[in-house]
């Protein structure tokens, strides 16, 4: 067989089959597959798609949990040159009609009860662009019974292969479309040379795969080098992830702050076998200090805490394995530059806080249907992330914040983050976000604390002081108040708007 290097599903899949056929690729509760029936299934559904009429360049929508299903579609569709765009099944049906309608897929490719669930939004968008709905449960035989035999795509690496979504916390998620290009370049620089993902690796994630976070740490690397990635379509309980742990054995975990806590805190925390794993993956929120030590002291097993954005594809800065700074992000991804920047775009001295721009390969061409955020985001080979960072003496990045986040109290710029570490490291915190709101003109913080136990206005005295006594005495919160949990978003970020919304 002959391989189109810039193809994804050669890139990542085919490129086993010389050696691997008969190796296992993916396994799902008790069932396995290998490389070669990955690669004959994903080829059957691209034969599926043109049978359809989707060609090169159509979009295609993924609404799926994580199964088998998911990986042979994502391929099947980059096989033929068609454009994947990955949207949270789980969504209310009114999201499913925004994503219908932002994306103008071709195909949706959903489950019978995802489909069910959704049917007015999936009808709407029948009436209009959509020609077909796959289901990839009840069409499982007529997809199995078309050709294996399925060409690649008339594309090339600078052709739109797949849509990242912005975690829409500012509005509406807008897509970043990304050439082929660049998750080849990123799994290059990030996968092999930072994290030295190996063949005989077993992958699991804590995200969901419609996340490119996940896509990328439990699909495409994996598959790369010939590893196993292990799916669970439950929802990433602290139990099931446990479970799943336990039963899969990984050596890599992708995994997120807000799960770490809760495994940390989980009553089987000293008996839980955690052997297995070599790597622990952080990303969508920076890791707490007091985070980190706790898991080192529990397991020995680093957490390279790194940060990553849709508009990047993946992680371009993180911490390195056998070179951890706790309390930064880390370094540069090698073949990506960064610099921090004032308002007036001049790059600040280390220890001050800017704005933060990246330039590497894989960012994304623009923001679909959005022209003028595209040109404030993308300048030229830079992209400006919106997010506020100091650099260190010794080059590595602190992150301080989302810039929208970044709070002005008293005339001095106050980090959340760096106030919620603080609180982090009283006994009683188990969570904390801070946001700010104004009042009388002014802007004033509030801390919302999930705690140990019952939240009283002396735990909130306490509070205020420890911060008091540890940070400069202006950033401390004016008003605590106490929540048994913080919400999040599909991404698993704290949702500051829903916070402020209770202010």
């Amino acid at each position: 067989m002959s391989l189109a290097p810039s193809n994804l599903a050669a890139y990542f899949l085919d490129h086993n089959l010389a050696t691997r056929r008969e190796k296992v690729a993916l396994r799902y509760r008790d069932t396995c597959w290998t490389f070669g029936e990955m690669h004959d299934w994903s080829c059957r559904f691209g034969t599926h798609l043109r049978a359809l009429g989707v060609r090169e360049e159509d979009r295609v929508l993924l609404a799926l949990d994580d199964t088998p299903g998911f990986a042979v579609a994502w391929f099947g569709v980059v096989r033929v040159g068609a454009v994947v765009a990955m949207m949270n099944p789980g969504v209310p049906t009114k999201d499913w009609a925004y994503y219908l309608r932002y994306t103008r897929a071709r195909v949706l490719v959903t489950t019978a009860a995802f489909a069910a669930a959704n049917a007015a939004a999936i009808d709407e968008a029948l009436g209009r662009q959509l020609s077909a709905v796959i289901r990839i449960d009840v069409d499982e035989e007529a997809i199995l019974a078309r050709s294996a035999d399925c060409p690649y795509g008339d594309t090339g690496p600078d052709d739109p292969a797949v849509w990242l979504f912005s975690s829409g916390s500012t509005g509406a998620p807008k897509a970043c479309v990304h050439a082929a290009g660049d998750f080849i370049f990123n799994t290059e620089k990030y996968a092999k040379e930072v994290l030295g993902i190996r063949e005989d690796d077993v992958t699991l994630g804590v995200p969901k795969l419609f996340f490119g976070y996940a896509t990328g740490t439990n699909l495409m690397f994996p598959w790369a080098v010939g590893a196993t990635t292990c799916l669970f379509s439950e929802r990433a309980t602290v139990d099931e992830v446990i479970a799943n742990i336990e039963r899969f054995r990984p050596t890599i975990v992708t995994n997120v702050p807000t799960m770490i806590h809760r495994m940390l805190e989980h009553p089987r925390c000293d008996t839980m076998d955690l052997s297995s794993i070599r790597l622990v993956l952080s990303a969508g929120e920076a890791l707490p200090a007091e985070l980190y030590t706790r898991w080192m002291r529990r397991t020995g097993v680093e957490i390279l805490d790194g940060i990553g954005s849709a508009e990047l594809f993946h992680i371009y800065i993180t911490n390195y394995p056998g070179d951890v700074r706790v309390g930064t992000l880390g370094k540069l991804v090698p073949g990506y530059e960064a610099k921090i920047v004032d308002d007036d775009e001049r790059p600040v001295p280390n220890g001050e806080i800017g704005t933060l721009w990246v330039k590497g390969p894989s960012n994304a061409i623009c923001y679909h249907q959005d022209r003028a955020k595209s040109r404030v985001t993308y300048r030229g080979e830079w992209t400006t992330t919106g997010d506020q960072f100091c650099q260190d003496a010794e080059g590595y990045f602190v992150y301080c914040g989302r810039a929208d986040d970044l709070l002005k109290v008293g005339g001095v710029f106050v980090s959340p983050v760096e106030v919620e570490n603080c609180l982090l490291t009283h006994e009683a915190v188990r969570e904390a976000a801070i946001v700010g709101i104004e009042r009388d003109g002014l802007m004033t913080t509030v801390a919302f604390v999930v705690v140990a136990g019952e939240g009283t206005e002396a735990l909130g005295r306490a509070l205020q002081e420890h911060v008091k006594s540890r940070l400069a005495p202006h950033k401390y919160p004016r008003s605590v108040r106490f929540l048994d949990v913080l919400p999040r978003n599909d991404r698993g970020k704290v949702a500051r708007a829903e916070l402020k919304r209770l202010c």
